[in-house]
Parts: structure tokens; sequence; C-alpha cells
């Protein structure tokens, strides 16, 4: 089961950091092209790539910083804001490390977070700050009950095959 999500479930607060890690294959992006209609050739040729003062084709940007979503989702975070910064090129075969850390959180259960992408050799390639809200103690009880059940719609967390080399912490 996720850590994160049992985490969320007993309260978040400032301070709380999470991660997940993933490697990026050259499938990914094609699966994201697929979803997102992406096909910018920066992706696809390596003509284009090296003309734009990459090594070799690039991973999207959006398909790197999604893995925040893997995290907000787990703890049940309904966004409301983002804004993101890419700052270096991620290539098939990187790995990368998301850090998600809670800045801020009000009465109202409004929060606020910074995200640091981090690549295998611990340069940060995008950054971000998010804002959203967080599970009530409705939202926080039912998500209770679906961790009784053994979450199992929650293929990031159960028995369910999930995408290959993924970690996370609480």
């Amino acid at each position: 089961m996720s850590d994160i999500r049992k985490k969320a479930v007993a309260g978040l607060k400032s301070g709380d950091t999470f991660s997940v890690s993933r490697t990026f294959s050259e499938q990914d992006m094609i699966r994201f092209a697929e979803i997102s209609r992406d096909y910018n050739p920066v992706h696809f040729d390596e003509r284009f790539a090296k003309a734009k003062k990459f090594d070799r084709r690039i991973c999207h940007g959006l398909l790197i910083t999604g893995l925040l979503t893997e995290i907000g989702g787990q703890m049940g975070w309904l966004a409301s804001g983002m804004n993101l910064r890419f700052l270096r090129p991620v290539y098939f075969g990187d790995t990368v490390r998301c850090d998600f850390t809670i800045t801020a959180v009000d009465e109202r259960g409004r929060a606020e977070a910074k995200v640091v992408f981090l690549n295998g050799d611990g340069q940060a390639v995008s950054e971000a700050v998010l804002t959203g809200i967080l599970p009530g103690e409705n939202e926080k009880r039912i998500m209770h009950d679906m961790l009784a059940e053994g979450d199992p719609t929650n293929r990031a967390a159960s028995s369910i095959p999930a995408a290959p080399q993924r970690t996370e912490k609480a």
C-alpha cells in the first residue's frame, strides 16, 4: 500500500516530503506523444535535437514533471495551480527523482508545495511550485476505508503491475 496515502489519511502538514523516481524510456515518450499529440521533432529526430543543441533526442518535459502527479494523486491533492520550469534535458534511460515538499498549509486545507526533479547526477532538471487543496476530514475517512479495502484501484500501490523502476518513500 502507498505510504503517501497512509500519511495523507493521518494528516499532511508543512514540511512533509515525498519522493518517487522513474527511469524514462523511449516507449514512455512514444506513449506520452500519443496521448498529448506532441510530436515535436526534438523528441523524434536526432538531427533536429542536435540542431537545438541537445546531445540526442529528449523526453517531453511534461512527461518528466508528471511524476509530481503520482505523489499528488496518492495524497488526494486537488491541484489549483502549477508553475513549471524546465532546466535541463532528460534523455531516454535517465532516472529522475521527484522530491515533493509541502511548504504551507492553511486552516482550510489550502496548500503550497515545492517540487524538484533531479537526474542521476543530482542536477535539477525541472522545478515546480504548486497550489492545491488537501483532503478534508470526510475525504480522509473515505481514503481510510479505501486502504482498509486494500485500495484495489490504486495501481501505484497495489499488486497490479505498475510502470517499472518506481520507488517511493515517505
